[in-house]
């Protein structure tokens, strides 16, 4: 008698061979990619910043440019961020190698249970959503790293390594622009980071399959990030796209430069100054993605609320007070069906 095969569930395997997107990935007309209707601008497309003087004479000058990209953009790139190249190079390596690690190795990290610190899995929240999406990932919790770092993944051999170390470079980086954040309201410099209460730091390995119809799908659908900030890397291959004046604008990747994103945590921390905004991956037939974003994030029981130093008469608090828990258990629950949770909180 035939053994019947354990059907897969990571997208990479179950696309492995075949030539053609399963309908259960399949957008509807209205819900598709307009892959031709995108601009692909010249020069970058959103801000470029250069962090090489925010600790010199010149911080001012880049605090002030931090300031305008998240007013008018909402997303900026940074070079000169002081995390080295070598790391930038390893981590994608690793992220890569996981990837390729055969179905019965990487499923030992499987799991669909979003309370899990350190789990694998596809789409975004398969248990939600009716249509699946075009990537596979790994999410990692990473702060304080002493509680996680024994929960990751061993294989590749120096997983652990290189990711522990990529992510406290990107903590301290994170940290930096925090404050450059903070200042650019007029708060104190360490207000936004205090806000965030014992804070704490995720971050994801996303695998974008080749697609070879990669017009009927999303590897991620337009969305916000539920966190306070988002730092991106990117490999080479584009995929991300941005909302800007009502049009999908494609932001090419810069080698070694990390693409930066308000998310809702700040829009409410800034009282509505800076606005989060929608973005999503698309997929292409040509080549495999990867991207590794890290999400900095309020502790569950911080509360969120507008500074009183940003509301007055004429400017009123725009949200109510809130912990991240009570957000975040609302953004998982609604998916990625709708763009944004804030309006549940927007003072009537």
């Amino acid at each position: 008698m035939a053994i019947a095969s354990t059907p897969k569930l990571l997208l990479t395997d179950i696309v492995s061979n075949v030539n053609y997107v399963p309908s259960s990935y399949i957008r509807p007309v209205s819900d598709r990619p307009d892959l031709f209707g995108v601009e692909d601008s010249r020069p970058p497309s959103i801000p470029v910043i250069d962090l090489d003087e925010i600790s010199g004479p010149n911080r001012s000058k880049v605090v002030k440019e931090i300031g305008f990209a998240c007013k008018s953009n909402g997303f900026f790139q940074i070079k000169n961020h002081g995390v080295p190249e070598k790391l930038i190079s390893e981590i994608l390596r690793v992220a890569k190698e996981f990837f390729n690690l055969p179905e019965s190795e990487r499923m030992k990290n499987y799991s669909n249970n979003p309370l899990k610190t350190t789990r694998l899995s596809t789409s975004f929240n398969v248990s939600a959503e009716k249509i699946s999406n075009w990537r596979d990932f790994l999410r990692l919790h990473c702060y304080p790293l002493e509680d996680f770092v024994h929960e990751w993944p061993s294989n590749p051999s120096d997983f652990r390594e290189v990711v522990g170390e990529y992510c406290k470079k990107v903590r301290e980086l994170t940290l930096i622009l925090l404050e450059a954040i903070s200042e650019s309201l007029g708060l104190e410099k360490d207000y936004i980071e205090k806000a965030l209460g014992k804070q704490a730091q995720h971050m994801a390995m996303n695998y974008y399959p080749r697609c070879p119809q990669p017009e009927l799908t999303f590897g991620l659908p337009g969305h916000k990030d539920p966190n306070a900030i988002t730092i991106l890397l990117q490999d080479e291959v584009a995929g991300l796209q941005v909302l800007r004046n009502g049009k999908w604008v494609a932001v090419k990747p810069i080698p070694n430069a990390f693409v930066i994103n308000i998310g809702d945590q700040i829009q409410v921390l800034s009282n509505d100054r800076y606005k989060s905004v929608l973005h999503r991956a698309v997929v292409n037939s040509h080549k495999e993605r990867i991207s590794v974003p890290t999400f900095y994030c309020p502790s569950p029981e911080a509360v969120i609320k507008p500074p009183e130093a940003l509301t007055d008469g004429e400017n009123p608090a725009v949200y109510k007070s809130f912990t991240y828990a009570e957000y975040y258990s609302k953004f998982w629950s609604r998916g990625l069906q709708s763009p944004s949770c804030l309006d549940l909180f927007r003072n009537i």
